[in-house]
């Protein structure tokens, strides 16, 4: 189980990292969009990698949560 803990815990690590670099995006966009359609366009953009990083972040956390469960 403790492959089950590290492993969630990576993948956690992994989605975390991603949801910075989609506010490091964002805010980047924020600053040079010389108008809200392209802020708009930029915030489409980083969409799936947001909600990609965040399904992956939620499954490392319930791997971590199944695997302190069932550990002895």
């Amino acid at each position: 189980m403790t492959t089950l803990i590290w492993g969630g815990a990576a993948l956690s690590l992994v989605g975390l990292i991603g949801l910075l670099l989609c506010i490091r995006k964002v805010a980047k966009a924020k600053k040079t969009a010389q108008n809200e359609d392209e802020l708009r366009l930029a915030v489409k953009q980083v969409l799936p990698l947001n909600l990609g990083s965040l399904f992956i972040s939620a499954l490392g956390l319930m791997a971590v949560v199944v695997g302190i469960l069932l550990s002895p």
